[in-house]
């Protein structure tokens, strides 16, 4: 069940569609398909990205940012035309800031599978109808290669940094396993070297949640006017109490009821209307079908696969690298983050970032990240004015 709005449902997906406002996007289109890791190829291939600054004349100030799983390219930014939501990371980003767009030059795709302007389920195929259930099992290595011809086309030989969390993360160091001379620094924030057996559970009981929805239809509801919302609401609830802590859930909700609801006739208490709130507002804004591919490719994740194993993986890392985990975390907790730390030769110490917020807090705690990325990143003078004369826009 989904709480009463005065935003109405969307018909059936609250993913971004052609004709709807552009925002701050822009896209790139892969000029042939792309070769999957679990065989086959997708056509077709397009992904939405943010930038902020300007690359410099030697190319060398650019800043991959990589998000998570509901998230998408505005990092930073007020919510509006095309944005839902205000920027993820707003206070990362920004002149003056630890990404100082003065100096960096900030680039944020949509991740291959996504729902936010990249192409996905809900995006149309070849015939020209959405590929819904039809659409291709991805691997994060899938959604790199896309990233990597983003790079190529941006004219990008090295990031000066690659950053991520929790999914985000494990893009992140796909891509300093895969692309070490493309790497030239690394942060990794609440995430891991391959999914374990819990974070495969935790996700499957959210994958079963929306496929049990009798608007699921396999994944074909896109066009018909209704969709899974109550089965995507469910799997949100449930992630959301993995992405917190219980400290932190019981000191603010404790066993108060919601407002003027009795709990002992029908009533929720406060705990369940907040969970209710954030499934409210995600089925607006993100589409079923996504949700399901992006968790089978999180639950895919194993940077070992293929390569010897974890540590034989980790030891093609070249990049000098942050790890960090969140002290509360418990869906990703820092053993996992001490793991991918003595694994990466170039890794320091394994930092923790201090919450009450679990998982999300490398979400919430912007200071302690700006700290790390400072850290990493060189103080790069400003990016001088254009030429007079030149026409090439600003990325």
């Amino acid at each position: 069940m989904l709480t009463p709005s005065p935003v109405p449902l969307p018909p059936a997906s609250g993913a971004w569609r052609e004709g709807d406002p552009p925002g701050r996007r822009q896209w790139y289109a892969h000029p042939e398909p792309l070769a999957l890791e679990a065989g086959g190829e997708l056509p077709g291939v397009r992904l939405a990205f943010e930038t902020w600054g300007r690359l410099a004349p030697d190319r060398s100030n650019a800043v991959l940012v990589l998000h998570a799983l509901t998230g998408d390219s505005h990092v930073a930014g007020p919510a509006g035309p095309g944005h839902p939501t205000p920027g993820w990371w707003d206070g990362l980003v920004g002149p003056g800031r630890a990404l100082d767009t003065d100096r960096w030059f900030v680039v944020a795709p949509n991740v291959l599978g996504g729902c936010q302007g990249s192409t996905g389920p809900s995006s149309r195929g070849p015939s020209g109808r959405r590929w819904g259930g039809d659409f291709p099992f991805l691997t994060q290595r899938d959604q790199v290669t896309a990233e990597a011809a983003l790079a190529d086309a941006l004219g990008v030989d090295r990031w000066a940094l690659v950053v991520g969390g929790s999914m985000g993360g494990m893009r992140a160091v796909e891509w300093a396993v895969s692309y070490p001379e493309r790497t030239g620094a690394l942060l990794l924030l609440a995430t891991t070297a391959a999914a374990s057996a819990e974070q495969i559970a935790w996700a499957q009981t959210q994958l079963h949640a929306i496929r049990s929805d009798p608007h699921w239809h396999d994944g074909h509801y896109h066009d018909t006017g209704r969709g899974p919302h109550a089965g995507l609401g469910v799997a949100r609830r449930i992630a959301h109490i993995t992405y917190r802590s219980e400290p932190e859930l019981q000191s603010r909700f404790g066993r108060s009821p919601q407002e003027a609801e009795d709990p002992w006739r029908g009533g929720r208490y406060q705990v369940a209307s907040y969970l209710d709130h954030h499934a409210d507002k995600l089925v607006r804004r993100f589409d079923a079908a996504s949700y399901v591919v992006l968790s089978e490719a999180m639950n895919s994740h194993d940077v070992g696969r293929g390569r010897g194993g974890v540590r034989a993986a980790l030891g093609r890392v070249t990049a000098p690298t942050l790890v960090a985990g969140v002290d509360s975390d418990r869906l990703y907790p820092p053993s996992q983050q001490a793991e991918l730390a003595a694994g990466i030769p170039t890794a320091d110490a394994p930092r923790v970032v201090e919450s009450p917020y679990g998982h999300d807090g490398f979400l919430i705690e912007v200071e302690q990240v700006a700290a790390l990325v400072r850290e990493l990143l060189p103080a790069a003078p400003p990016v001088p004015p254009r030429t007079p004369g030149r026409h090439r826009s600003d990325p």
